[in-house]
């Protein structure tokens, strides 16, 4: 049963590191080099619109599993897994940000056509998801040479 929670608890990791990587350093510079705001910033609203839904699911996962082992470890908690938890509430912060203040924005500015509000909601999002794409790269090192 451990070892499904840490694969369970890994694949989540993938999905929401590696998608904030991709979209960071791949997706958004390549689109704002070579689409104008009226083609770009619908395109990467209905992206993240499709992104923050699956790292809802992701995170159920993740605090599942972590929760789960974490009550597993009993007193036996290894303080690595402390920092990761602390680490995990600010992240999980910052996701409800982007999902809750800025996307909403960003999709009202989109439908209203208002592209200098789209884009100043799209590099909130932007600055906020480096942000988080630290943290994870952090947690991910807490945990392996933490242990």
């Amino acid at each position: 049963m451990n070892r499904i929670l840490v694969l369970i608890h890994l694949a989540a990791v993938i999905v929401w590191v590696g998608g904030m990587f991709f979209a960071h350093v791949c997706l958004r510079p390549v689109a704002a080099a070579q689409l104008p705001p009226p083609q770009r910033l619908p395109l990467l609203a209905a992206i993240l619109g499709r992104f923050i839904a699956v790292v809802g699911w992701a995170l159920v996962l993740l605090w599942g599993s972590g929760l789960s082992r974490i009550s597993q470890a009993g007193a036996a908690i290894p303080v690595n897994w402390y920092v990761m938890v602390g680490i995990a509430i600010v992240m999980t912060a910052i996701f409800g940000l982007i999902a809750l203040r800025y996307h909403s924005r960003m999709l009202a500015a989109v439908a209203a056509q208002d592209w200098p509000v789209a884009g100043a909601a799209m590099n909130a999002i932007r600055k906020l998801v480096l942000a988080n794409l630290a943290l994870g790269f952090a947690t991910v090192a807490v945990a392996v040479l933490g242990s």
